[in-house]
């Protein structure tokens, strides 16, 4: 396989060259139909609304082939090093299963078996916290789990528990309550602790070394706040194997994570798993990873109109390099999705989030976009008049369902809420690419704002392990194409040193010092 940056590909030198495409002028019927393509369990990617035809996709085609992005995603999953700044596998498709049939072994152990048995034991451990075989110190049954974790330990577990909290409600299935402490301000974790229980609460504690400050720090401040309880029994933990949590006496049980599995794209390993499972049942979290798997197959099909991530990446390198937009808006019509912009944010942001290529060079060309979002119709009364009418066109990701979740809806003047929802949503996609022409300027809508839409009949827990994989390998595909390293995030690091600087005195650095006196 070759690595070489965006610009030195011989079909991006053809694309830049095309003529661009007009969405008031080509947005038809026929285009709506055509434009889709399969993203797995039901989930469908339309790009019809995208500022694209026939010609740029065969020649994203071209570049897709051209940059081996089906390669060398074959060569991540059997296990080749594909995040050379920390030389490294990255390993989380194989957390949700096997799609090459090759054998992948790391630290003297054949890592699908590991994962595998790390579901067998999240597995039993889960039905037997839910049957109440498994107590609390005060030998109640509990009915709440608390993650204690940060980044890609919160962020992504979290998003997917409230998108399927509404469903498991509407399935009539049993639930222990999820509660989340992630940031180091004390107050997340007072607020949270308020709230639960302390007699009936489960706690999760997730770091891969088991040495993260600021989680190390939320967990102390659980255990002085809950005092009279015995943490060694209301405690798991989520970690390394060489972690000094993973055979602590202050924890009941420890899951095991490893360093191929980067804390953004580990939801569908222990550290989501463990949560999910304990919450919602461990059936639900393997429908999950059901839906992933199938997404992950459909990755790697080598026909850009038949593989959904790898038109919704080369699309998204498109708009990013040869039409200069900066920003991508995802935009849920779904409030169970509420916090999957947040989650998607920081697995976009801090994957192509870099100026150098997987070399160590740095690249001319501009790569990841700006991430932000909110759900709908939410949305539509905060920011969406500068998406409408701004000064800069910011492409949107849609994402919808022709259900709701807990069965529970109204009918006003002829609609239900849900039927109102998506006739915003439709109205939305419309209205963008086409705008409005109108003699007063302030209502005039330029139109020409591309979207594409993620759609399904409903948020099911196999849905949104596709939904979850669709995006995690677009941003894959992305990094192909830009020639990055997408698995490592150095750009976190240098706060995190600074930060234990001040906590020492500054060491005679004038500047800390400065704004430390201001905020210590």
């Amino acid at each position: 396989m070759e690595y070489k940056n965006l610009d030195k590909a011989l079909a991006y030198q053809d694309l830049v060259k095309l003529d661009k495409v007009s969405l008031k002028n080509n947005l038809t019927v026929k285009r709506i139909r055509d434009y889709q393509a399969p993203a797995g369990a039901g989930l469908t990617y339309s790009y019809a609304a995208m500022p694209v035809n026939k010609e740029i996709i065969d020649k994203l085609q071209e570049l897709c082939d051209e940059q081996e992005l089906v390669e060398k995603y074959v060569a991540l999953l059997s296990g080749e090093m594909m995040n050379p700044g920390e030389k490294r596998l990255v390993l989380h498709q194989l957390t949700r299963g096997n799609c090459t049939g090759s054998k992948v072994y790391a630290d003297d152990e054949e890592k699908d078996e590991f994962y595998r048995q790390q579901l067998e034991r999240i597995k039993d451990f889960s039905g037997r916290v839910r049957s109440g075989k498994i107590k609390s110190s005060a030998g109640k049954k509990f009915d709440t789990v608390c993650q204690i974790g940060i980044g890609g330990s919160d962020l992504g577990p979290r998003a997917l528990y409230l998108a399927l909290k509404g469903w498991a409600t509407g399935e009539g299935k049993k639930q222990l309550r999820a509660e989340f402490i992630s940031n180091v301000d004390p107050d997340d974790a007072a607020s949270v602790l308020k709230t639960v229980n302390p007699e009936t609460t489960l706690f999760v504690l997730v770091s891969k070394s088991g040495t993260t400050l600021e989680t190390l720090t939320n967990q102390l401040l659980v255990t002085q706040t809950l005092k009279g309880i015995d943490m060694s029994k209301q405690l798991v933990a989520v970690t390394s194997k060489t972690s000094p949590l993973a055979k602590s006496d202050d924890v009941l049980d420890a899951f095991y994570i490893d360093d191929y599995i980067g804390g953004r794209y580990s939801s569908t390993s222990a550290v989501g798993g463990v949560i999910l499972s304990l919450a919602l049942g461990y059936d639900t979290f393997e429908a999950l990873l059901k839906g992933a798997h199938e997404a992950d197959n459909n990755a790697l099909n080598g026909d850009i109109r038949e593989n959904s991530a790898m038109m919704d990446a080369a699309i998204g390198v498109y708009l990013r390099n040869v039409l200069g937009m900066q920003q991508t808006a995802i935009l849920p019509y779904s409030q169970a999705l509420c916090r999957f912009p947040a989650h998607l944010q920081q697995l976009d942001m801090e994957s192509n989030g870099k100026h150098v290529n997987r070399f160590g060079e740095r690249v001319g060309y501009k790569t990841g976009p700006v991430i932000f979002g909110e759900s709908g119709t939410n949305g539509q009364h905060s920011f969406y008049q500068l998406l409408h009418q701004g000064t800069d066109i910011i492409p949107m990701q849609f994402i919808g369902f022709k259900e709701n979740q807990y069965g529970v809806d109204t009918e006003v003047e002829g609609s239900t809420s849900q039927a109102k929802l998506n006739a915003n949503l439709a109205a939305q996609i419309v209205a963008f690419a086409l705008g409005k022409d109108d003699e007063n300027p302030n209502k005039e809508f330029d139109g020409e704002r591309c979207s594409s839409l993620l759609y399904a009949d409903r948020l099911t827990p196999e849905v949104l392990g596709a939904l979850l994989s669709h995006f995690e390998n677009k941003v894959m595909f992305q990094g192909f194409l830009w020639n990055l390293n997408s698995f490592d995030q150095e750009g976190v690091q240098l706060g995190k040193v600074l930060a234990k600087k001040v906590l020492k005195g500054c060491e005679g650095d004038e500047v800390l010092k400065a704004y430390a006196d201001i905020l210590l």
